[in-house]
């Protein structure tokens, strides 16, 4: 059986790049072979043996493109040689969210690189049903959409209105893609964090303001920005009790509240509060069907998210591409593993 390389996290938090079997398709599925992983914060969690979900040796990456080597004859029009991405969290079919048609928060939800193995491989297998068409899109871009997908999904629910403002709490990868979400969808759009570089990226990718709450009053600044009336939607991006609680002081009485960041820690709050401000609070987890109108939206209107990327190394030094995120000094946005070079 022909080999390959593949990334192993193994349970004493050590990274190693090691042969193993070249994976074959079965019917419905398709060959691929791997151009770009991003690392994702679950795949630091794996690594530093915080990802309660995950067993080891594990292969992480949920975040990729890929060029299709082999495919059956399929009615999406994917064919060999196109250059794709694809759905990553597998679900069941059978529980009761699944049943009715929210297949994104599934019971017995598997996450490629969580709760099987994933992408940082030089070859994976893909049920042809998950494969997204990249239309165009170059590699780097299309290892982007996934991560852009969660933003997205989480602004769609809370249904963000042209004309709102909006306070995005967390200027990380996925906070960033929220605020470009939201702008997308025509609000006035603030984000919030402690590094600097990561507020310069955010303004970078569209935000209208940034506020560093390491030397800044972030209810003070709210006030200013919203002749003290408070956000109309606040979206959290961190995972901490603090920034929740944050989003409750900063938004609006009849405002929303979006939930991204997932966190460990347990918050606690008189939850009066959110009857006596009448909030909506919306959990958001993974995505739903928006692959295909990212890809779209990201290709007819040339949205530059590359910007976003801090890093790209190659396969080789896999483990120095983990080691950027897991000792980030606010410096890295998104880090990429190119596998073209193996």
């Amino acid at each position: 059986m022909e080999k390959m390389k593949a990334v192993h996290i193994n349970d004493d938090a050590t990274i190693q790049v090691v042969e193993i079997d070249r994976p074959t398709p079965k019917k419905g599925e398709a060959l691929l072979k791997i151009k770009y992983c991003g690392i994702c914060g679950s795949d630091i969690q794996t690594y530093t043996g915080n990802q309660p979900f995950a067993t080891y040796p594990r292969i992480p990456g949920h975040e990729f493109s890929a060029e299709i080597i082999e495919i059956e004859e399929n009615d999406m029009g994917l064919q060999k040689g196109m250059i794709v991405t694809a759905n990553p969290y597998f679900n069941c079919g059978k529980c009761y969210s699944c049943l009715r048609g929210k297949v994104n928060c599934c019971e017995n939800n598997e996450t490629m690189g969580v709760q099987r193995d994933g992408s940082f491989a030089e070859y994976i297998v893909m049920p042809i049903e998950r494969i997204v068409d990249g239309k165009g899109l170059d590699a780097k871009t299309l290892s982007l959409i996934e991560p852009f997908s969660i933003s997205y999904h989480a602004v769609n629910r809370v249904n963000i209105q042209k004309g709102d403002k909006v306070l995005v709490i967390g200027a990380g990868a996925i906070g960033i893609f929220a605020a470009l979400a939201a702008k997308l969808r025509g609000a006035e759009v603030y984000i919030s964090d402690i590094f600097d570089e990561r507020l310069e990226a955010a303004l970078k990718m569209g935000a209208d303001g940034t506020i560093n709450v390491k030397n800044e009053n972030l209810q003070e600044r709210v006030k200013d920005i919203t002749n003290g009336n408070g956000m109309d939607v606040c979206i959290e991006a961190v995972g901490m009790p603090e920034t929740f609680l944050d989003c409750i002081e900063n938004v609006c009485f009849g405002g929303k509240i979006g939930l991204i960041g997932n966190g460990k820690r347990e918050t606690t709050f008189n939850h009066s509060i959110l009857l006596k401000k009448e909030l909506d609070v919306y959990g958001s987890r993974n995505s739903l069907n928006d692959f295909i109108p990212l890809v779209d939206l990201v290709s007819k209107d040339k949205i530059d998210i590359l910007q976003i990327v801090s890093d790209i190394l190659p396969l080789e030094n896999v483990k120095e591409a983990f080691d950027l995120l897991k000792n980030n000094d606010g410096s890295k946005m998104k880090v990429l593993v190119e596998f073209d070079k193996v």
